[in-house]
């Protein structure tokens, strides 16, 4: 569903990304994993066609992006990150912010379908938030904010939902209830690519990891193999030790300073 060969990419004289290879498949779903200013923003650009490499190729659902119309591969796309939330008028109400995401419009200036604001009441309702329905979207806590991009963008029932770094800014409990929405996310017919630099966000929803150090994917593959003592040590420059606990992962730095 999403293939990208030989990609590099340069900002001025900076070298962002340095011969990234990554292909990801139907029924699988990944984490983006790595410290920050590692490159994986960088990577979700890539793949929402916001950024083009300066070389390699990116596949994503059968399209090749610079051949293709990006506008038309996006509708295809979910998108959920703070700069979406950033974007969004405060003062519009809930339900039609989340209705937003039929057209991929940031507000309305029109008169709404009906059939599209019942569409986005039922996942307000799926998200436990119908009872905000009519509030406007400022007077919502930051977790209740991240499950209205949720529901948003899911309108459009994407084949692929990209999420940067969604539960940023949430205490322990907005952040498992958030966690809890995604894990349904498995009952849909869809991909989920998430990035995170915070490993305990790895639930059981998710088949795969790719591990970013300096603009490169060190390891990519099944979960397990790849969020190892070893390579998670090399990633992030310090000695740690990795338990599991319900197929979820849990780090713990460990004393002695950077391994290097």
């Amino acid at each position: 569903m999403i293939t990208m060969q030989n990609i590099t990419f340069r900002r001025g004289e900076r070298q962002i990304l340095n011969g990234v290879n990554l292909q990801m498949n139907k029924g699988e779903h990944w984490v983006i994993l790595g410290r920050n200013g590692c490159g994986k923003t960088t990577l979700l650009e890539m793949m929402t066609g916001y950024e083009f490499p300066t070389s390699g190729t990116v596949d994503v659902l059968g399209n090749r992006y610079g051949e293709c119309d990006v506008r038309e591969v996006r509708k295809e796309i979910g998108y959920i990150s703070q700069a979406v939330m950033e974007k969004l008028t405060l003062r519009d109400p809930v339900w039609e912010v989340v209705a937003t995401g039929e057209y991929a419009f940031l507000r309305f200036y029109q008169t709404i379908d009906e059939a599209v604001r019942l569409k986005a009441l039922r996942l307000l309702e799926e998200a436990g938030l119908l009872h905000t329905a009519e509030q406007t979207l400022g007077s919502l806590s930051q977790g209740e904010r991240k499950k209205v991009l949720l529901a948003r963008a899911l309108m459009l029932s994407p084949k692929v939902l990209i999420m940067d770094e969604p539960c940023a800014g949430l205490d322990l409990y907005e952040r498992e209830n958030l966690l809890i929405d995604l894990g349904r996310l498995s009952e849909r017919d869809m991909m989920v690519v998430y990035v995170t630099h915070h490993m305990e966000e790895i639930i059981p929803l998710f088949t795969h990891v790719a591990l970013v150090q300096d603009g490169e994917i060190v390891a990519a593959g099944p979960k397990k193999e790849v969020l190892s003592p070893d390579w998670l040590s090399r990633a992030y420059d310090w000695p740690v030790e990795v338990n599991w606990a319900d197929d979820r992962p849990w780090i713990r730095a460990l004393p002695g300073g950077r391994t290097q």
